[in-house]
């Protein structure tokens, strides 16, 4: 897909990933509407947009609230006259505890905004997508889906959902003119645990700074990852694989999910609360 002259809906796009993607997305001649929960953080992704502020409308929404996803495609064609793209970049962690020690509340934020935000957007936005000459689906997942981390359980089990429901998605919509892409980040260096709720910046700097083997957690930059995802809607790709931890896991949790499993808990086991 050619990215200029084309308007996209970015979930997440007051922070990280999403704002990279936004960010680049309107450098390469699209449009975007941004959605995300903080005003704030929609208001600081427009700033840095800079000369290109004028092609991003903010549209403040809780992706888990239905009924205000099922208003946003009005609201977007109202304002851009289009929507070809859809991206759904948004999406929290739990705390690092094991599902026995994870809350029921907690349990359900995860999946209302991991797999329920991902279906919502889905929902309201195909039906428009199907009337475009070119269309784009990209769900973002996580290298979760498919190599366990101890502490992360659950979120790891809606990003599986989530890859599944993107292949599943990719298959219903061969025939038609919708690419969907699944995407499966490793570590990425964003703030997401302090916007799940779960730790603060402190928290975050200490925890980024130490691993199991004493040696700083390699991450790949948010803006790297924005730049793959905007070049596998380009090109209509699958799946994409971003860092080379999320390469690496996907190649061993294939041949030996067992030594993977193995692999992650020892590298990880010091993140559990």
């Amino acid at each position: 897909m050619q990215i200029s002259g084309k308007v996209f809906a970015v979930t997440g796009a007051g922070n990280g990933i999403g704002r990279e993607v936004t960010l680049g997305l309107v450098t390469k001649g699209g449009r975007v509407a941004a959605l995300d929960l903080s005003e704030e953080g929609l208001a600081e992704t427009v700033r840095l947009a800079g000369d290109q502020a004028d092609r991003i409308s903010t549209h403040v929404v809780n992706i888990t609230d239905r009924k205000a996803v099922a208003k946003l495609p009005a609201a977007i064609i109202k304002q851009h006259g289009q929507v070809d793209g859809l991206l759904n970049i948004a999406g929290i962690i739990q705390k690092f505890v094991k599902v026995n020690e994870l809350e029921w509340d907690q349990i359900e934020r995860v999946i209302d905004v991991n797999l329920y935000g991902v279906l919502n957007t889905v929902k309201a936005f195909l039906p428009e997508l199907l009337t475009r000459p070119e269309a784009s689906i990209v769900n973002v997942a996580s290298m979760g889906a498919y190599a366990p981390v101890p502490g992360q359980s659950l979120y790891g089990a809606t990003k599986a959902a989530v890859a599944q429901l993107s292949r599943g998605l990719h298959s219903e919509l061969m025939e038609t003119n919708v690419a969907v892409t699944g995407v499966f980040p490793g570590a990425i260096g964003t703030n997401i645990a302090q916007n799940s709720g779960i730790m603060t910046a402190a928290e975050m700097e200490a925890m980024a700074a130490s691993a199991a083997d004493g040696k700083p957690r390699k991450t790949t930059a948010p803006a790297e990852a924005g730049r793959q995802i905007i070049e596998a809607i380009e090109k209509g790709s699958y799946e994409i694989f971003i860092g080379g931890d999320a390469r690496i896991m996907s190649r061993l949790s294939r041949l030996n999910p067992k030594n993977a499993a193995g692999l992650i808990y020892k590298q990880m086991k010091d993140l559990l609360g």
